[in-house]
């Protein structure tokens, strides 16, 4: 096996040489990449989950520095072993990430920033940004990302790719490092359905799609790039979906809930990192960070009061529809120097893991003159376990707009 470590911004002696030929590499999507011969898929998984043999860094040079082979894989990891045991799937590498999965950017001081294939020039989204890019890139069929507030989503959006934030608790997080433990998921990327089914059946044996899809979306209204707002309506009628408005009061309010306890949580699971080598992390996680120390248990206790109604208003949104429809990012991914519009365009990312919920990005064509290199993103959202339905949907909306 032949194995590379990426460490863009740190000392080449910090490579950790697990077997085989080790060697520093110029390709910041991977952390550790690896050319497995055999047949079957190839899989890419996130430096954040645990792979026996390997360091987990957290795309994070204090935690890399410190970091030992782990002794055992993720719970996550059980299917993609067994496949490639059995000679049915090949491990590709360990994907860089926006450094501790706190941030959407993808942007990566200490590891590098993995290069978006659409355009280099724009954001490849965060945190899975590795996994994004190794998918658009070709570079693998399936990655593994995790979705903690739109780590999946936002990436697989700036990418022109699929993914799937899948339900909390679903699939296991033993072995994967946390950021929020109330809002943290696993769950699969690919370019297209198929590949998301394919990486759901790794992480869930036994996982098929459903044999018909659900046929009545609500459409949320939300302010978002006129030529996205387009290219979502235009793929649902092209689709034939039964389409149903949808307003969600209180949405500004739900959206500041959301990061109010992602952050509250992340700040929990990272203070002390921050205690001991908060002068090795990169600028922009540390500052956030130390915002998020301020916040309060009284604005916490808050947060959770909103969230607990949005979560009652979208029970009853069940009731009315099968799946949600929304922007996955509000607009196109901003250019490299231009990280703050991202904040601005996360949208309705959030809101989905504090409910708890499945969605799944899907790329969807921009029509006219106006299209660009990276196509609109469309997140479908559905209930609670919802996945093989949520992905019926997703095949049927494809197929529908690649006709």
């Amino acid at each position: 096996m032949t194995v590379c470590h990426t460490n863009h911004g740190m000392e080449s002696g910090s490579a950790r040489r697990i077997s085989g030929e080790v060697g520093l590499s110029p390709v910041s999507t991977w952390i550790v990449s690896d050319s497995m011969s055999g047949r079957g898929p190839r899989v890419a998984v996130k430096d954040l989950i645990d792979m026996a043999g390997l360091p987990t860094t957290a795309g994070s040079r204090p935690v890399a520095d410190r970091a030992l082979p782990a002794a055992r894989d993720a719970a996550c990891i059980a299917g993609l072993r067994a496949a490639m045991n059995a000679g049915l799937a090949r491990f590709a590498g360990k994907t860089n990430l926006h450094e501790l999965a706190y941030g959407i950017s993808g942007i990566n001081p200490a590891f590098g920033t993995p290069v978006n294939p659409l355009d280099p020039r724009r954001m490849p989204g965060g945190s899975s940004s590795g996994s994004g890019t190794a998918v658009a890139a070709g570079e693998a069929d399936i990655a593994y990302g995790s979705d903690t507030g739109g780590s999946i989503r936002i990436p697989a959006a700036c990418c022109g790719i699929a993914g799937l934030k899948t339900t909390w608790g679903r699939i296991s997080l033993d072995g994967v490092r946390p950021l929020a433990y109330t809002l943290d998921t696993v769950g699969p990327m690919a370019r297209d359905v198929a590949g998301v089914a394919a990486g759901m059946a790794l992480l869930e044996p036994g996982f098929t799609v459903a044999g018909s899809a659900p046929r009545t979306v609500g459409v949320l209204a939300i302010d978002a790039d006129p030529r996205i707002t387009d290219a979502i309506d235009h793929a649902l009628r092209t689709a034939e979906f039964d389409v149903v408005p949808v307003a969600i009061p209180g949405l500004d309010e739900i959206i500041v809930a959301s990061i109010t306890v992602l952050d509250a949580q992340a700040w929990q699971a990272n203070k002390d990192l921050v205690g001991t080598a908060a002068d090795q992390l990169g600028s922009g996680v540390r500052e956030r960070l130390l915002l998020a120390r301020a916040v309060t248990s009284a604005q916490v206790a808050a947060a959770w009061a909103v969230i607990a109604r949005w979560r009652e208003t979208l029970d009853a949104l069940w009731r009315r529809v099968d799946l949600l429809a929304a922007p996955s990012l509000l607009g196109f991914p901003p250019l490299l120097d231009e990280a703050h519009i991202l904040w601005k365009l996360r949208g309705f990312t959030s809101p989905v893991n504090t409910a708890g919920v499945p969605a799944l990005a899907l790329p969807i064509p921009v029509r006219g003159r106006d299209a660009g290199p990276v196509p609109a993103s469309v997140q479908l959202i559905g209930p609670r376990n919802s996945e093989e339905r949520l992905l019926a949907a997703g095949a049927l909306l494809e197929r529908a707009v690649s006709a």
